[in-house]
């Protein structure tokens, strides 16, 4: 009754009183993960050490180097989204979708995935398009990064999968308790059984409003990324994907000559220690969390560990400050130009106002 009579007054009606647990879930969970992981990160490590290292044996021209070649990362993502965007007529300046790129990056560092939302938001709002069909094209350009990542990760295990067994192998214990969980039938048939109670509860609630508005996202991923096959430029959009991913890749070889010891494993194992790393480090960004800060580290770090071997500087401190100092110089320019981003928004909001 206290509901019908506030919105009889014109009165917004309360959220529901479980509202909290989603923005938790969405908000709080990714930022626990994030100081969780770091925690673990810094328990055991000598902090003296660590800035010793940085500041003795990083040559930090090769950082820079792997920061100038993260910019032009963003500008070839700017390029497909622009794209895919005017696939649906959607034809915003490129300087405008660099911003907007920009702008998600430093927003994720905030709030996990929110800037997404955000540059959605953004371009929907400059350009009056619909924020749905923008939203579908940027889910599509998400979902690409993702099949681009499966393919990748197949590849490098099929070119490297012998350094990863190896490794495991130095454990017999652990490598037989690992192959004994993968051959368990109790594992295969609980997702089996997963499997099949989620498909009965699609079929048995099918006419439910979540599982209608679940089925129609899902329709709206497919046709954001299968037009990508039917618009025009799918030859550039290709193009443009090789060398987004190939400045992820490089951004990272480069980096790894910037301490005596990480570019020794590349001159030891070549780019398929560099590869291995890039695939652990790239995975990883799927954990919920501010800017990947935490789950990037321990990915480079573990790709590290299966190359230390013989070589006796690259210990748990030296991969640790390696990942630090390389996470942390990209955190700042991502921070550098989500400043450049809202200052651009706002002096370009200030003229219009003024015209």
């Amino acid at each position: 009754m206290a509901i019908e009579n506030d919105a009889a007054a014109g009165k917004p009606a309360p959220k529901p009183s479980g509202a909290w647990v989603g923005y938790l879930l969405k908000y709080g969970l990714p930022l626990l993960i994030s100081l969780g992981l770091c925690w673990l990160l810094f328990t055991g490590v000598d902090f003296g050490e660590m800035v010793r290292i940085i500041k003795q044996d990083c040559n930090y021209w090769w950082i820079a180097a792997a920061l100038f070649l993260s910019i032009f990362s963003h500008v070839f993502r700017a390029l497909r989204w622009r794209i895919q965007l005017r696939a649906i007529d959607v034809n915003p300046p490129l300087f405008v979708v660099i911003l907007s790129i920009f702008g998600t990056y430093a927003v994720n560092l905030i709030l996990p995935r929110l800037g997404e939302l955000w540059r959605t938001g953004y371009i929907a709002q400059r350009e009056k398009a619909p924020f749905d069909a923008v939203f579908g094209s940027m889910m599509a350009d998400r979902l690409a990064d993702t099949v681009t990542v499966l393919l990748l990760t197949v590849a490098t295990f099929l070119f490297a999968g012998n350094s990863l067994l190896t490794y495991l192998q130095q454990d017999p214990d652990s490598y037989r308790r690992l192959l004994a969980v993968a051959a368990s039938p109790w594992l295969w048939g609980g997702v089996a059984l997963t499997v099949a109670v989620v498909w009965w509860l699609f079929v048995r609630y099918r006419k439910s409003a979540a599982v209608v508005r679940l089925k129609e996202f899902c329709r709206g991923l497919w046709k954001g990324f299968s037009a990508i096959a039917t618009m025009p430029g799918k030859g550039r959009w290709l193009l443009l994907t090789v060398c987004l991913w190939g400045s992820y890749f490089f951004q990272l070889y480069l980096a790894f000559f910037s301490f005596p010891a990480t570019a020794e494993v590349v001159g030891r194992y070549g780019v398929e220690a560099v590869m291995v790393c890039f695939i652990f480090s790239s995975i990883s960004m799927g954990v919920p969390s501010n800017g990947g800060i935490g789950p990037w580290q321990w990915a480079i770090i573990f790709g590290l560990s299966l190359y230390s071997a013989g070589i006796p500087e690259l210990t748990k401190n030296y991969a640790t400050s390696f990942a630090n100092l390389v996470m942390g110089s990209q955190t700042l320019l991502l921070i550098l130009l989500g400043l450049f981003t809202f200052a651009c928004i706002a002096i370009s909001k200030r003229r219009k106002t003024a015209a």
